[in-house]
């Protein structure tokens, strides 16, 4: 259904209203929830980094004190100074348990070595070696002449790298520290969650860890310049840095306060994406839910507020702009067409009073008008009634066509309805009409008059009428007449009384005048019913037989008997619907398709339907009775002929055996009598005739086309006698068998 402007013009603006609202509700939700996510994310973040600085600086700590402490101690200084040999196994075993000791306080998986540059010897994984003078040089040109401090860590190809140079507040160096982390070690100690990438930047920028080394994000240049940055900052916190080929990181870090090592961490935007990918699912369904929602309210709302505009519109539904969408534009054209209509309906409606009359008189004949409706119909109409006036229902039915189709039922009522209008004076009636597709239907009206007076009037007009029909239609009407009544409001119950009236014409025959008073005792009076049974029975015996003589020998006498035993109109509609069951039984008992058919199917009401006794008995006779019949004589004869056709077939091929009707009987499960005069009905002949006549003339072949003896002949077709066989055969030939040959040999 359409929907005008006004309904739009609601509907769009609280449904744009409310989904403005769900969209700012549901942005100001997504962005809360993404700030919450990244400070959750950036606080994990921030407290993951400080525990791997101060795991990592613990270890570190733990590693350069060790050092310190075994380098201020007397045995230090006389390990480093003397030499050792193979043989000094005392002093190699006081400086690696001492090593052990170091390497027990510091991480697993640390190396620790100890190299005297003083007397060329060095103690490295528990081994002791000799060095020459060139590697004691490269250990002093690394370790201790390009370096500022005595004390720092480098990065390595397998981890990062404690260096000592020991006297540590001496410039003449004696020995060097050495210890390594591995980068398994290092990697076991930073890595506490899957996929976070860590950075560890010495004081100088320098990169001295990564834990995705194949995934370089940032280059050394922006290493510096981000150390640089950090360095003028707080100890924690966040700072951006524009990566090559993407976005700006954010790089969660903490700066070490012991060594000023910078700890940096990756704030992932795809973690945080992952995170708010089922919040964003959340998000769109409550808003689509919420939208679809607002959908329905606005729909509603919209609805509720234009429905009585849509109301008056439907009401006003009289001009072509029906398909208006401005609705109050289209009201006021309707309105405007309604009154500029005015003068023409009234003018239609007087054009339509006789209609309107003819739907009056036919609603009191079915109680369909108030009191008040009818006093004020009588005034509009010209009638001129007093509580004096005295009526009577008047229908009159056709007894029958006159020849004519059915269809020509209609032209004939309406030219009777014509001739009521000109027979009664219209002081005497009302307006005559046509009650149904049998009817014609009359309210009289007299005042003044008493009851034979009435009578006699109603009399007259009728005659007339029988007269009139008779002679310029050429068909014959019978007429009902109800008892005199003093209110109209009571019509109904009138026209109720003259078709009992009418229902007595099954008795009184044709062109009939009834009047109700005159039959009110036999409607209401004992009910006797008979049937003929007998001629019911001789009537569907010869319908079995198909036979149209003994149908019509017993057919009206049928009829006659209960048509004239049952002289009550109830009596007599009670044995017709007996005899329509009876016939419909009969039917299904011999598988005809007669009564059933799309014509005959609603039978029962075809013959109660008619009042005359002429049309009940056309009706039985020539749509249903003889039809049936027919319709058994041709099953009857297809039969026959089908069984004849069996029994010659048999003969045909059982000729040489003994074969008899009894025998053929037994197998197809017939009476032998019936078939014996079945088989003498099709052939004309008995069938023993027909079975010695079949016979002699495979003799006749026998006797011309084989050597077979007589007597072989005559035993083979069941001649137990052989001189009965030539008897039977001379019989029909004029000549015995042996005759018979010669004749046929000589030819």
């Amino acid at each position: 259904m359409r929907k005008g402007r006004m309904f739009y013009g609601i509907f769009i603006p609280v449904l744009v209203l409310g989904v403005g609202l769900v969209a700012g509700f549901g942005s100001y939700i997504y962005i809360s929830t993404i700030d919450s996510v990244v400070e959750q994310f950036s606080s994990s973040k921030q407290s993951n980094i400080e525990q791997i600085k101060n795991n990592l600086e613990h270890k570190i700590q733990t590693i350069e004190y060790a050092f310190n402490t075994y380098s201020t101690t007397s045995s230090f200084q006389d390990v480093v100074t003397n030499p050792i040999t193979e043989k000094d196994f005392i002093a190699y075993r006081n400086v690696n348990s001492q090593l052990n000791y170091i390497a027990s306080m510091a991480a697993e998986g640390t190396e620790y070595s100890l190299i005297s540059l003083v007397q060329n010897w060095q103690i490295m994984n528990e081994r002791l070696s000799s060095l020459n003078d060139e590697e004691v040089q490269q250990l002093r040109e690394r370790y201790i002449e390009n370096q500022k401090q005595s004390l720092f860590w480098i990065k390595t190809d397998k981890g990062i790298r404690f260096v000592n140079t020991l006297p540590v507040f001496s410039s003449k160096k004696q020995a060097i520290a050495l210890s390594d982390i591995s980068l398994h070690t290092l990697d076991a100690t930073i890595k506490t969650e899957e996929k976070t990438t860590v950075y560890i930047l010495n004081k100088q920028g320098e990169l001295m860890y990564e834990s995705d080394p194949g995934h370089e994000l940032l280059t050394p240049e922006q290493f510096v310049r981000l150390s640089g940055t950090v360095s003028a900052m707080e100890d924690k916190g966040m700072v951006k840095e524009h990566a090559s080929g993407r976005e700006s990181l954010q790089l969660i870090y903490a700066k070490s306060s012991y060594n000023n090592w910078i700890y940096l961490t990756v704030l992932d935007q795809t973690e945080i994406a992952g995170s708010l990918k089922m919040t964003k699912f959340g998000l769109s369904a409550m808003g689509l839910l919420s939208i679809l929602l607002i959908w329905i309210v606005a729909y509603m709302i919209s609805l509720h507020f234009t429905k009585p505009i849509q109301q008056i519109k439907r009401s006003l539904s009289v001009i072509p702009q029906a398909n208006s969408r401005n609705e109050i534009e289209y009201i006021m054209n309707s309105i405007d067409t309604i009154i500029s209509e005015k003068a023409s309906l009234e003018s239609l409606i007087e054009a339509e009073m006789p209609r309107l009359e003819t739907q009056l008189i036919l609603n009191l004949f079915r109680n369909r008008v108030s009191p008040e409706e009818l006093e004020q119909n009588l005034l509009r109409f010209g009638y001129h009634l007093s509580e004096r006036h005295r009526y009577a229902a008047m229908l009159i039915q056709l007894d029958s066509l006159g020849g004519r189709e059915a269809s020509d039922k209609d032209v004939l009522l309406l030219a009777i309805n014509n001739m009521v209008e000109e027979v009664i004076p219209g002081q005497q009636r009302l307006q005559p009409i046509i009650l149904n597709d049998d009817t014609q239907a009359t309210i009289l009206a007299f005042a003044g008059k008493s009851d034979p007076e009435m009578n006699r009037e109603v009399l007259d007009y009728a005659t007339a009428l029988l007269k009139a029909v008779r002679d310029y239609l050429k068909v014959s009407i019978s007429i009902g007449i109800s008892k005199f009544y003093t209110d109209l409001l009571e019509s109904k119950e009138a026209c109720e009384m003259s078709k009992q009236a009418l229902h007595q014409r099954l008795n009184l025959g044709k062109e009939s005048i009834i009047f109700y008073e005159d039959i009110s005792m036999v409607v209401s009076g004992p009910v006797l019913l008979h049937y003929p049974v007998e001629l019911e029975s001789q009537l569907f015996n010869a319908i079995r037989l198909g036979d149209k003589e003994q149908v019509a020998a017993a057919l009206y006498p049928f009829l006659a008997e209960l048509m004239g035993k049952n002289r009550s109109t109830m009596n007599f509609e009670v044995m017709l619907v007996r005899l329509v069951n009876n016939l419909i039984q009969l039917e299904q008992h011999l598988g005809v398709n007669v009564l059933l058919t799309q014509d005959n199917n609603k039978l029962y009401h075809r013959v109660l339907d008619i009042r005359n006794p002429e049309e009940i008995e056309r009706l039985l006779v020539q749509e249903v009775i003889f039809p049936m019949m027919y319709s058994m004589k041709d099953k009857t004869s297809k039969q026959f002929r089908c069984l004849s056709d069996k029994i010659t077939d048999i003969v045909h091929a059982e000729y040489d055996r003994e074969l008899t009707l009894d025998m053929i009987g037994e197998r197809l499960h017939y009476n032998p009598n019936y078939l014996s005069s079945i088989f003498k009905k099709e052939y004309g002949t008995a069938f023993s005739e027909y079975l010695m006549n079949y016979r002699l003339e495979m003799a006749k072949r026998w006797l011309t086309e084989t050597d077979m003896t007589i007597k072989e002949i005559a035993e083979r077709l069941q001649y137990h006698n052989p001189q009965n066989f030539i008897r039977s055969f001379r019989k029909k030939e004029q000549v015995t068998p042996g005759a018979y040959r010669k004749l046929r040999q000589a030819d």
